[in-house]
């Protein structure tokens, strides 16, 4: 078994998932402690600014006495986008933005290609950008340190391009799920974000999930086990909280709809700015520093402050005014050419507008909305999928991420509107509808739906062919071909038995040569070495076989009995009995 080679090539694939989860891992423990490190010497350090960590992480160092300064707060996003800005429109344009959707399409177009230096440009950059006070989220710059890394080893190995863009994806779940500690959400998003449409990619779910679980293990080794976020034992018993949560699904989606617009209306603007690229981003972090001036908790991650809302830490006002805020910050911070993610700002967003609506309901109707935290719990899963079209895998990340998992049932509902009803809407521009629109997988459905075909559903296509005998001499065969405008001629012999075919082709030498046409017979002009069809073949092996030889037609014989023809099959024929098979399937 162990000589086995399906379990050499499973033992070589596992290798490969294991050493992606391993880099992935390591590197969401280096981009965190550079993130750690940033916040400590730029936020606290100069500006004096000390944002709340979520429960599951802890301040690298100790906190300094510097006293908070609301001006060098307004200025240090402006700092790191210059210098994030030239880091990224210098060595890595493609390092710009939310790496996530960065990663999509690299899948879709560039077949799992990325270049690997993006890597370490993105998570430079990004930890500029986010410990300076830019708005993003961590997951952006993780992925690409995992896809990359994946790109990078299928490249020196020489693999195809499916395989690399399942070893791609594979590092973008790691990633995800490591820095996240949600492992079975990040296997899950890897698969599903490729998508508008409710569809997984099938190939990388397996791969994923391991390459998740060596990451996940890596960073928790070094900074601890557990959830991101701590909550209280949330309980859903009550069905007429459906109600409220179905208000809540209504609210995330407009809110979701807003943060889309805004997000490319600005990243729009910015594009159409005539200033160079290297500057935009520090135009972007200056009004982020500004919005900042006034509302500092809509600044750097702000996973603190979902802490706080989700214990009711926080009153109706500063939430509103914490997903309003965070939405302008990310699109100015991000859409102006920073690094960083999307994620994290929506989980943010999500539980604050949570909050808003679930503190608003346990005012108007306490003894049936009796936790308004559930709300920024369910709120966090439902904006997000609004806005990634990524229900299932939404669902598992919130309920790893904040480790509550009695929220499933109102998840479920939340998140099924909101992906219904925002599913025109993404902040994801480079997903595709499905399957069939990916350019990663053309060609592969024509062939899937060739396959489900036989010969026999195209009997009444097949043509019956006028036939001539082995013995037939070419001086009167050219008298029978003047009267026709077949092409293909399937020769009988003696026994009146199919046992070749010849084309007009086959005979264009001989034609014109009257001094031998009485010598020629068609048995020394056909090719007896005959490619046939049967019954019971399916299209695309006859297409393949038409390929194959390069000719026009084949000859149908009987399955039990090759020297029975049954007549002549030809490629237009099949080509159009696809066409109306594929109009008939869009009409149903």
């Amino acid at each position: 078994m162990l000589r086995s080679p399906d379990i050499a090539v499973a033992g070589r694939w596992l290798f490969n998932f294991i050493l992606i989860g391993l880099i992935a891992g390591l590197g969401s423990v280096v981009f965190h402690y550079l993130c750690g490190l940033g916040v400590h010497y730029f936020l606290d350090l100069m500006a004096g600014y000390r944002p709340d960590a979520p429960a599951g992480e802890h301040h690298l160092l100790p906190p300094t006495n510097t006293v908070f300064n609301p001006w060098i707060l307004l200025l240090l996003p402006a700092a790191g986008g210059i210098v994030s800005g030239w880091l990224v429109y210098t060595f890595a344009p493609e390092a710009e933005g939310h790496g996530t959707d960065a990663a999509i399409e690299a899948y879709h177009a560039k077949g799992g290609f990325i270049r690997s230096r993006v890597p370490f440009i993105k998570t430079l950059a990004s930890a500029i950008t986010l410990t300076t006070g830019g708005s993003g989220g961590r997951e952006g710059p993780i992925a690409q340190i995992g896809a990359g890394f994946g790109s990078f080893l299928a490249t020196k190995m020489k693999l195809s391009d499916r395989e690399r863009r399942i070893m791609m994806a594979a590092g973008v779940g790691a990633g995800v799920g490591s820095i996240f500690r949600a492992p079975l959400a990040g296997a899950l998003f890897a698969a599903e974000v490729l998508y508008r449409d409710p569809e997984f990619e099938s190939d990388v779910i397996i791969p994923a999930g391991i390459s998740s679980v060596v990451a996940y293990c890596v960073f928790c080794l070094v900074f601890g086990w557990g959830s991101l976020f701590d909550s209280p034992d949330f309980v859903f018993r009550n069905p007429l909280e459906l109600g409220p949560y179905t208000v809540l699904a209504f609210v995330l989606v407009a809110t979701g709809i807003f943060y889309v617009k805004a997000f490319y209306g600005i990243a729009g603007l910015f594009h159409r700015l005539k200033v160079p690229n290297h500057i935009k981003p520090a135009i972007g972090g200056l009004i982020t520093g500004i919005i900042g001036f006034f509302l500092p908790y809509t600044l750097a991650f702000g996973y603190g402050f979902a802490q706080k809302a989700i214990f009711n830490e926080l009153s109706i006002q500063v939430l509103f005014a914490l997903a309003m805020g965070k939405i302008l910050t990310t699109s100015f911070s991000i859409g102006s050419g920073g690094s960083g993610g999307v994620f994290g700002p929506s989980i943010v967003i999500g539980g604050a507008m949570g909050g808003v609506v679930g503190q608003l309901f346990h005012l108007v109707m306490p003894s049936v909305v009796t936790h308004p935290g559930a709300f920024v719990i369910v709120g966090m899963a439902g904006f997000f999928t609004a806005v990634s079209n990524t229900p299932i895998s939404t669902i598992i990340f919130v309920s790893e991420m904040t480790n509550s998992y009695h929220l499933l049932l109102p998840s479920l509902l939340v998140c099924s509107l909101c992906y219904l009803i925002s599913q025109r809407w993404t902040i994801f521009h480079n997903q595709v509808r499905s399957r069939v629109e990916s350019p990663a997988h053309a060609g592969e459905f024509m062939m899937d739906i060739l396959q489900t075909i036989k010969v026999g559903d195209l009997m009444g296509l097949v043509k019956s062919a006028i036939h001539v005998h082995e013995d037939m001499p070419f001086s009167k065969f050219k008298q029978l071909f003047s009267k026709t405008k077949q092409h293909y001629f399937p020769v009988m012999n003696r026994q009146n038995r199919f046992c070749g075919i010849f084309s007009s082709t086959d005979i264009r030498e001989i034609i014109f040569a009257r001094h031998i046409e009485d010598l020629v017979v068609m048995r020394d002009i056909m090719v007896s070495d005959i490619i046939v069809t049967t019954v019971s073949e399916d299209l695309n092996t006859v297409l393949q076989k038409l390929t194959i030889k390069n000719i026009d037609a084949l000859p149908v014989v009987r399955e039990d009995d090759h020297g029975v023809l049954l007549g002549i099959l030809y490629r237009r024929d099949v080509i159009s009995h696809y066409n109306h098979y594929i109009k008939t399937m869009r009409k149903k």
